[in-house]
């Protein structure tokens, strides 16, 4: 028990109430009633005192901590810590966990309204007029709403005629539904009032860019659809094929329906790695998503084996942060333990698998330098900061040990040899700066290729020589497939098949005639007239199979255009971005050391 002076206290079992101070004598002087308190009532008491207190000071500065930038930024709570400290008598320890107990409640209110009536509530930057003194405004809303139908909302509560809605950096299209658009409960809308010209003008840019977009992503979706169901009987140097193979050239004996998938899903991520090069992130994101959902169709046991996965898993999360989609920190937080899982998976413990199949390992620094790098930034906005200092110093060491590896000297010796700059890259980052080993694996890699190059020649031969024994070009690829390439048992294979099928053709005739009692019926002896329209010429029919074909080819060149030449062209990054987003994680762990400090 503790003995304390306290005002007078309404004291119920689970709720403490503060009352005014009554006057109890006839004076008129105040009386002070000392009362014995358990120690941990007092302590509910003063917590209670605290969170109306900081309530009060949250009000009177219009702070809002269940929105941004306090949710993804433990600084910012920090530095508003900082500032009660001075108005109050509570430590800095003491504000910090009582803001950071209003922000949950809040949070769980808002998170539980959700959930109960699909209403969410946004938080709008509101332009600064003579009407609105406000520059933030609460709103509630459905989410399976248009954007239009947002804007109307806003026009009828703020009095706005021609603006435009914008959520992390990039306008909300007019017609799209806002879940469509990653707008969730608590997420931070800007207000950006335009003239009605100016409006029209945007939307009209807005509409043709989304059109674009989606029209190009469909070319890419039916390129890569075409190139799937091509099997290679034709000759590639006229009609390309894609094939799903090892590190080493050979191809997979994989369902017909997962290696369609696989084309598709590879396809994608292939467009949208192009499409960050061009820092064009948004249109980019939209390609992985759909390499994510088309490999996600493919057999897990063989997503486990392969770093596809686990590459674009990255690939994902690095869009995420560089559109600044802070709404998408859980799913990127699952993304980054997938691809490291997967990472384990594939190259071993010490990468000891990795340098079994390859021979090196340098050239992977690159995925876990932005692996790492991706975890430290995460491991800041949760506020760990231990987590993300120490993720940080291991993203520095690789990236030191990768400029090593890249010494100007090392590099255009290597060009001299005749390399490419991508090549001489690749090389040296393999062998870790080792130009005499870079040399020896880029002229083995040379050689793997002509020799995949004359296998390719030579399959295209074998086919040849299968057609003119009387198959056709697409049961003499698949039987090659089937074979691993060897002609003999592709043509033990064809001659199975054409035995099995007339062995049906006779059942199926023996059953015929058993049915008619041993006739052959007239329609199968004298097959009817063609009518007048096949009698027709087939301009027509020939004109549109071949404005199809013209286009068919159009697609897939389109598609192929994204195909990188060389085969490690995901390890070939030239960590201009990463170092800027390392530099940046580096400032703002410095900036909290020194506050905190």
């Amino acid at each position: 028990m503790q003995n304390c002076i306290i005002k007078l206290l309404n004291v119920s079992s689970c709720y403490l109430q503060r009352l005014m101070i009554i006057n109890t004598g006839f004076s008129g002087d105040f009386h002070w009633v000392s009362l014995s308190v358990p120690e941990d009532l007092w302590k509910s008491v003063e917590m209670e005192e605290k969170h109306m207190q900081l309530i009060s000071l949250l009000r009177q500065d219009k702070d809002q901590l269940w929105t941004e930038p306090f949710i993804s930024d433990q600084q910012k709570i920090r530095e508003l810590a900082q500032k009660y400290v001075s108005a109050t008598e509570f430590t800095l320890e003491e504000v910090i966990s009582t803001l950071e107990s209003i922000r949950a409640e809040r949070k769980d209110e808002g998170n539980k309204e959700l959930k109960e009536t699909a209403v969410a509530s946004l938080e709008l930057h509101l332009p600064k007029t003579a009407e609105i003194k406000k520059r933030k405004g609460q709103l509630k809303t459905k989410l399976d709403i248009t954007t239009q139908e947002l804007k109307r909302q806003i026009s009828e509560e703020y009095g706005f005629k021609h603006f435009n809605l914008i959520l992390t950096g990039k306008a909300l299209s007019p017609g799209k539904r806002l879940d469509e658009q990653n707008v969730k409960n608590n997420s931070k809308i800007m207000v950006l009032v335009v003239s009605s010209e100016q409006e029209k003008t945007e939307m009209l840019k807005s509409e043709e860019k989304k059109r674009q977009q989606d029209e190009g992503f469909q070319r890419t979706q039916k390129g890569f659809q075409i190139l799937s169901e091509r099997d290679g009987s034709e000759d590639p140097t006229t009609t390309p094929f894609l094939e799903i193979a090892d590190q080493k050239g050979n191809p997979l004996q994989i369902p017909d329906s997962e290696r369609k998938a696989l084309i598709l899903a590879m396809g994608f991520h292939e467009k949208g790695r192009a499409l960050m090069k061009k820092r064009n992130h948004s249109a980019a994101l939209s390609h992985l998503q759909q390499a994510d959902e088309q490999f996600n169709k493919c057999n897990s046991a063989l997503l486990k084996t392969v770093d596809n996965y686990a590459v674009l898993q990255l690939d994902v999360v690095w869009c995420y942060q560089a559109l600044q989609q802070l709404d998408c920190l859980n799913d990127a937080r699952e993304r980054l333990e997938r691809a490291e899982d997967c990472f384990k998976r594939c190259y071993g413990e010490q990468q000891s698998r990795l340098q079994q199949i390859k021979g090196h390992t340098g050239g992977e620094d690159v995925l876990f330098l932005r692996l790492y790098l991706l975890q430290s930034l995460l491991a800041y906005h949760d506020g760990k900061k231990n987590q993300a200092l120490n993720k940080l110093s291991k993203v520095e060491e690789l990236y030191g040990q990768l400029c090593l590896d890249l010494d100007p000297e090392k590099m255009l010796q290597l060009k001299t040899l005749g390399f490419s700059e991508q090549e001489a890259r690749l090389g040296l980052r393999a062998c870790r700066g080792d130009v005499e080993a870079a040399e020896r694996l880029i002229t083995q890699r040379k050689k793997e290729k002509k020799r995949e190059r004359e296998k390719r020649r030579q399959r295209l031969q074998d086919i040849n020589t299968l057609v003119e024994l009387g198959f056709s070009k697409r049961d003499a690829a698949r039987a090659l497939h089937q074979s691993r390439g060897d002609v003999d048992k592709a043509y033990r294979v064809l001659l199975d098949s054409a035995e099995a099928q007339s062995s049906d053709t006779q059942t199926n005739l023996d059953q015929m005639l058993l049915d008619n009692q041993g006739v052959v019926p007239p329609d199968l002896l004298s097959p009817s007239p063609p009518s007048s329209s096949s009698e027709e010429p087939s301009t027509s029919y020939d004109s549109t199979a071949s404005g199809s074909s013209r286009l068919d080819e159009e697609l897939v060149n389109e598609a192929l255009e994204d195909i990188p030449r060389h085969e490690e062209d995901y390890l070939d990054l030239t960590l201009d971005e990463e170092k800027q987003l390392m530099e940046q994680i580096r400032s703002s762990l410095e900036k909290q050391s020194s506050s905190s400090g």
